[in-house]
């Protein structure tokens, strides 16, 4: 063994990816690992070759942040000869050497959703992430599911394409806008994506939240600094890391007891960007 675990990011410029990455060193390092960190720049392919390449280094293991390439390219990762760890990813085509951990994605797009209803919305969109990424189709399988249940059928027309920055949240604006009716609240694949929504709306003039609520989703370091600060669904992302670390050397000891997929829960932090009294929620 080389006593390394590499780490594929899709750029460390993401706060939920820095964040990730602090509980993969802690607990690496804590165990006697170092870390080699390589980025992706949110490319599949890149991914891939990312892996191949730590592999190549002789890394012991892989962890993949917030990735794609669990959704693109399994069978490539059942042959790369080294346990891989996907974070917010799942793998369901199982496998010995492959385990994906992620929070419950669906799970925390209801409740983003259940609470701008219960402040009485009725027409919330949902300004989307990446396309073909798995926790953006659960987070709006969770919206869909939340207004279902209030008896209203989701509206394709109600989401709009971003890109889980916050210039995606910027640009959706007027796509919102331009929606008749105009919805009154929207629910963000991610942090920065509502970040950039909100920052858009104050510049055209609207009031957040008495003209338009927002709610986030990953509850990073900005998101209480936002003006208003942001209301969103906060994934365990240190646990996250520790928890990939601890799976990969499980599989390194050859425990063969490992779930295909480990799913940690998210809790609604309420804050004032969706007009409602500060609490939390899980």
């Amino acid at each position: 063994r080389t006593m390394t675990i590499g780490v594929v990011v899709t750029t460390i410029a993401d706060p939920f990816v820095a964040e990730v990455v602090q509980g993969i060193e802690s607990t690496a390092h804590a165990h006697g690992y170092g870390v080699i960190l390589t980025g992706s720049d949110n490319d599949p392919e890149r991914e891939a070759q990312s892996v191949e390449m730590l592999r190549a280094r002789r890394a012991d293991a892989v962890i993949v942040t917030s990735s794609r390439i669990g959704d693109l390219y399994q069978d490539d990762l059942q042959e790369t000869g080294v346990p891989v760890v996907l974070i917010n990813s799942h793998n369901d085509q199982g496998g010995a050497r492959v385990v994906s951990i992620s929070v419950d994605n669906r799970h925390g797009g209801y409740l983003a959703t259940q609470h701008l209803l219960s402040l009485g919305h009725r027409r919330i969109a949902y300004v989307a992430g990446l396309p073909a990424h798995s926790d953006d189709s659960d987070r709006f399988q969770g919206y869909g599911d939340a207004l279902r249940d209030a008896g209203r059928a989701p509206d394709e027309h109600q989401v709009i394409v971003g890109d889980g920055r916050a210039t995606g949240g910027e640009r959706a604006l007027p796509a919102l806008l331009a929606l008749a009716p105009r919805p009154s609240a929207a629910f963000c694949y991610n942090d920065m994506t509502a970040i950039g929504l909100i920052a858009a709306a104050r510049r055209a003039g609207l009031a957040v939240p008495q003209e338009l609520a927002v709610v986030g989703f990953d509850d990073i370091p900005f998101a209480a600094l936002a003006y208003p600060a942001l209301t969103t669904v906060a994934q365990p992302k240190h646990e996250m890391g520790r928890r990939a670390v601890e799976r990969a050397l499980a599989l390194l000891s050859g425990d063969a007891t490992q779930p295909d997929h480990l799913s940690l829960q998210g809790q609604l932090i309420v804050r004032e960007s969706s007009g409602a009294r500060a609490s939390r929620v899980e």
